[in-house]
């Protein structure tokens, strides 16, 4: 087999400047800013309606912002149209020609552009080597899988060589493994390639395992951005916490300020819980607690007592629901699967040192 060279793009360096775009009376996206670094795969996360899509399409070129300003490495170009800014795009429903072979669906990009057609043909063989097609070539959209058609969609992308590869939910129509066997596919080219990639998803995991850095939204709204490791573990606020890997919240109060830790006092718990800003004595807040966070013993021994409402058995672990007396539920995770435990049977939680977060709570 012809050997293939895995040749890197010239990626770019993205900033997204201010940006608002409404439609009526909503806006999908409010003073939005954000800077992708060069070869950086960054993941646009929330949940439906955040406007993280219309982000997408305005760095795109398929919407114009009604305010601020699109940068590709320090140039303007929020007022260029999409054949003008070197990017490559994979969408949900991936968008084939279904008249079209394989090989024609890949080269369109190029031919386009009117590349010669010796050089169409080793970069299209190229892209398909990349994406494990070769030999796939002569076929049309109705004779593969949705996982093939998928990678025919990011062959088409990466075969013009972006700067810029923009990626809408593109795995969500496939099943769940194979979901997972695509985007370790999709990361394994974007390391070989050293492409800026700016993706979006709702799905958490995905996020967390794709990611070099995650950019949250809300209501059109960017509420926080960093490392998976830096949003999982130092969320900014609840929302953030709840959204990306799930969060057990408790109403609680501060009983003791120190330097970087308050007591809290949740029900029957008080828990110490690093804190930054303001926390007073008396002031009603939320402790945070991660799932996997909660260790649970059968009995009542423990900070908090409560009663299994149901368990789901995975194989490699337990996971468990349990609703403390006055009605709070709390999702806990990583068990031993071999752990006795059935609906009704009265247990204890214990919050692991250090793991709980502390945020502010309106009455």
């Amino acid at each position: 087999m012809e050997t293939v060279s895995t040749e890197r793009v010239l990626a770019v360096e993205v900033e997204l400047d201010r940006l608002t775009k409404r439609f009526g009376a909503t806006a999908a996206v409010y003073g939005l800013s954000l800077s992708v670094g060069r070869g950086e795969f960054c993941t646009l996360l929330g949940p439906s309606g955040c406007g993280k899509t219309t982000t997408l399409r305005i760095v795109a070129g398929l919407v114009e912002p009604d305010d601020g300003r699109v940068l590709f490495d320090g140039k303007d170009v929020t007022r260029l149209p999409p054949w003008d800014r070197n990017l490559g795009m994979v969408f949900q429903n991936y968008a084939l020609w279904p008249h079209m072979t394989v090989f024609d669906n890949v080269a369109f990009g190029l031919v386009e552009r009117r590349v010669p057609k010796a050089e169409v043909r080793r970069r299209v063989a190229e892209a398909l080597d990349k994406v494990g097609l070769t030999g796939m070539e002569g076929r049309f959209p109705s004779q593969l899988s949705g996982g093939q058609q998928q990678r025919v969609a990011l062959a088409r992308a990466l075969v013009v060589r972006p700067g810029l590869l923009l990626l809408d939910e593109p795995f969500s129509n496939l099943d769940a493994k194979l979901r997972v066997q695509m985007r370790a596919e999709l990361a394994r080219l974007q390391r070989d390639l050293g492409i800026t990639t700016l993706y979006v998803t709702h799905d958490q995991e995905e996020a967390l395992v794709l990611s070099d850095r995650i950019a949250v939204l809300d209501s059109g709204r960017l509420v926080q951005a960093g490392t998976p490791r830096e949003l999982y573990e130092n969320p900014r606020d609840v929302f953030v916490a709840d959204f990306l890997g799930g969060a057990n919240l408790l109403p609680g109060m501060v009983v003791r300020r120190g330097a970087a830790e308050v007591e809290v006092q949740a029900g029957e718990a008080r828990v110490a819980a690093p804190v930054e800003g303001e926390a007073a004595p008396g002031q009603p807040v939320w402790l945070s607690v991660r799932p996997e966070h909660l260790e649970l013993s059968v009995g009542d021994a423990g900070d908090l007592r409560g009663t299994v409402l149901a368990t789901d058995y995975l194989g490699w672990t337990l996971q468990a629901e349990v609703a403390l007396a006055d009605g709070t539920r709390l999702q806990v995770r990583g068990l031993d699967p071999s752990t006795p435990l059935r609906p009704g049977q009265t247990v204890g939680l214990r919050v692991r040192s250090g793991r709980a977060r502390v945020f502010p709570r309106r009455n």
